[in-house]
């Protein structure tokens, strides 16, 4: 038994990144085919679902071009991928990550790396962007996510190019625990629309348990869409 143990054990924390590894190699080769192929859609702003209010932009007496700049606003967006494949890149220098995510958050899915939570906007879009990782095995892509503070850029490259993302503070409502955003796993409410555009982060806590959830808030400051969006 105790050789059993300590082979699931070596299984769980070594040869899962080597498989890992291997689907990060082939979703970077899907992932430029991805860049080269899908079609970008310019859609009126007006024409735009806003998951925050529940309304289409500029129905609720707001003018959606205000914060544009321009005569004419349009959100750049972009398909979604199917379940399981590559779409977009995300970068968080803080802690040394450059990885390819992938669309949805099922067990297989994030076994390949970060995965987009379908239901949730995509990054660089209206809303909140919600991405699940590994916080041990499989790549570990979120291993020192706790190390983020409020202040430290996230990156995310997709079809329409790269957004840029600043850490914020913990809402109040988290169990903070040095400035950290811990809920348990029925915090549900950290996938909730939020005003403007913002990217969640979410993993395991504490390492090499699934007791709790460790989030990470970032809102949109850059990007094709940032302007049009009202990001400072």
């Amino acid at each position: 038994m105790g050789v059993y143990l300590l082979g699931f054990v070596a299984y769980q924390l070594w040869f899962t990144n080597i498989l890992t590894e291997r689907d990060q190699a082939e979703l970077e080769a899907a992932l430029e085919s991805r860049f080269a192929a899908v079609e970008v859609d310019q859609v009126p702003l007006d024409e735009v679902y806003d998951p925050f209010s529940g309304l289409t932009f500029g129905t609720d007496g707001t003018d959606p071009v205000e914060n544009a700049g321009n005569d004419a606003a349009f959100l750049l967006i972009e398909p979604s991928a199917p379940a399981g494949d590559a779409f977009a890149q995300i970068r968080i220098p803080k802690i040394d990550v450059d990885v390819t995510m992938v669309e949805g958050v099922e067990r297989g899915a994030l076994k390949k790396g970060p995965g987009h939570m379908s239901d949730t906007p995509l990054p660089g879009q209206p809303g909140n962007a919600v991405i699940s990782g590994h916080r041990t095995t499989y790549g570990a892509p979120f291993h020192n996510l706790d190390a983020l503070a409020a202040g430290d850029t996230i990156e995310v490259d997709s079809v329409i190019g790269t957004h840029t993302y600043v850490v914020r503070e913990a809402p109040e409502r988290c169990a903070n625990d040095e400035g950290l955003c811990i809920v348990p796993q029925t915090g549900l409410w950290v996938t909730d629309p939020l005003d403007g555009a913002w990217l969640t982060l979410t993993t395991c806590h504490p390492k090499f348990s699934s007791r709790q959830r460790l989030i990470v808030f970032a809102e949109l400051v850059a990007g094709p869409n940032a302007a049009i969006l009202g990001a400072t």
